[in-house]
């Protein structure tokens, strides 16, 4: 009987080790701009309202990138957008 070796995890390691450089800002990542924000519900909603008000999505590619509900009723969502619409 055969023992199954496990995959190289050569390439997971770069991966994992590229991502948290690009989030500390030290790597070459993408060309984002990103804000992130804790709200009430209401004020959460109006937040990303003017964002896409502002820098609109055709132009900007803008999105709400992630959310999550924090207790209390506080939405704590990241959004993202071009730096610019050239």
């Amino acid at each position: 009987m055969s023992r199954l070796s496990r995959p190289p995890l050569d390439g997971l390691r770069r991966q994992l080790h590229r991502s948290r450089i690009d989030r500390a800002g030290g790597g070459s990542g993408d060309s984002f701009v990103r804000e992130t924000f804790t709200l009430p519900r209401d004020a959460a909603r109006t937040k990303a309202r003017e964002w896409f008000e502002r820098y609109p999505k055709a132009a900007y590619w803008t999105s709400v990138e992630s959310w999550r509900l924090l207790p209390g009723d506080e939405v704590e969502f990241t959004m993202r957008r071009l730096p610019s619409a050239d």
